[in-house]
């Protein structure tokens, strides 16, 4: 059960940092939420890119998968995959692998 609770406990710190900091940006900037969105979606990608954000989704789980940066770890992680096969998979790897979210939100 101890576990259950710890793995909650670390998703919660995890992407609640991430919104804390976005909302930290939203009032101490003059970033827009548009801004915002993309540079947590591209830093989610560039951070993969290092290997570094699949590190993070291994200790917080849907605490570093939910927020928009998963989103771009998500994309990132798609390309890398689709790249052993090519140059047009390494393109068109990200929307495969985001596919299922984007239908799910459309829907």
């Amino acid at each position: 059960m101890w576990d259950i609770v710890f793995m909650y406990l670390k998703a919660f710190l995890v992407g609640g940092a991430i919104c804390t900091l976005a909302q930290v940006l939203i009032n101490t900037t003059k970033m827009t939420s548009g801004r915002i969105l993309v540079t947590f979606m591209l830093l989610g990608a560039v951070l993969q890119a290092f290997g570094v954000y699949e590190l993070l989704i291994n200790f917080a789980g849907a605490g570093a998968t939910v927020p928009i940066s998963g989103f771009g770890y998500l994309l990132a992680e798609g390309a890398i995959n689709g790249a052993k096969n090519g140059l047009f998979s390494a393109i068109t790897g990200g929307l495969k692998a985001a596919s299922a979210g984007i239908t799910a939100a459309d829907v």
